[in-house]
């Protein structure tokens, strides 16, 4: 985003710079990054800043040390993103996606809630609900599946959220914090793993006649406002083979 301050420390920079760069396929495995010394000068840092940067992208699983050659990028997929993470993101940077990502086959529809959005939503089950649907990828292939539930309510406020199409002048909960006048106060995510059903197959466009016999990692988020109404329930369903994680800073 334009104008967009990035607070972030040195080292993480330099690392963003590189897992885009790796993310996007521009760094291929087995392409080597720059030596320590070279990070420095590139970027004006001190060697350890360097060295913490490249640490941080082994610690990622995107590249290794090599003794005596370099740090090698290695031909791993990305790790999933939850709602949460992605509602961090576009806040930081006006995008939900990751690096390298990009999404695609956006649907939106007014249905029933199933029992478990009805739930969540805190709406009777049956009761209409926007259901928004996207498909994260990458090179490797598919991220996540990932749908948004939204009460209907919203959408007449917000005709585009039952749009068809990706949204426009912010993400669904940024629009909806406009029109109300209500920022999202806190969230509640859970992340767990089940089998693939035959819908979850044809989600992830995967052939049913061969559907992976690993379970596939599922996040959930749910959104409050200021005033205590939930305002989406979003479900990421991981692609086969993709893995979720969280990093933060432990203070000694």
């Amino acid at each position: 985003m334009a104008g967009q301050v990035d607070n972030r420390a040195p080292y993480a920079r330099i690392a963003a710079h590189y897992a885009e760069l790796i993310a996007s396929g521009e760094l291929p495995p087995g392409a080597l990054l720059p030596s320590i010394k070279n990070l420095s000068e590139e970027w004006s840092v001190s060697t350890a800043t360097a060295e913490k940067a490249l640490r941080k992208l082994r610690n990622e699983g995107l590249v290794r040390g090599i003794h005596g050659i370099g740090t090698e990028v290695l031909d791993r997929p990305a790790p999933m993103s939850s709602g949460s993470q992605r509602q961090d993101r576009g806040h930081r940077t006006g995008s939900s996606w990751g690096s390298g990502e990009r999404s695609d086959s956006h649907q939106a529809a007014v249905v029933p809630a199933p029992a478990d959005v009805a739930q969540a939503l805190d709406i009777e089950p049956g009761s209409e609900v926007i259901r928004r649907r996207r498909v994260y990828r990458d090179r490797h292939g598919i991220v996540a599946h990932s749908t948004s539930w939204i009460p209907i309510q919203y959408g007449k406020l917000i005709p585009q959220l039952a749009m068809s199409q990706r949204l426009t002048g912010g993400t669904s909960l940024q629009l909806i914090a406009t029109v109300t006048g209500r920022p999202i106060s806190h969230r509640i995510d859970t992340a767990s793993a089940r089998l693939l059903t035959a819908e979850d197959t044809q989600l992830l466009e995967l052939d049913p006649s061969n559907p992976p016999t690993e379970p596939s990692v599922v996040m959930t988020a749910k959104f409050v406002d200021s005033e205590g109404s939930v305002v989406e329930y979003g479900v990421d369903l991981g692609g086969p083979g993709r893995t979720w994680r969280t990093e933060s800073e432990v203070s000694e």
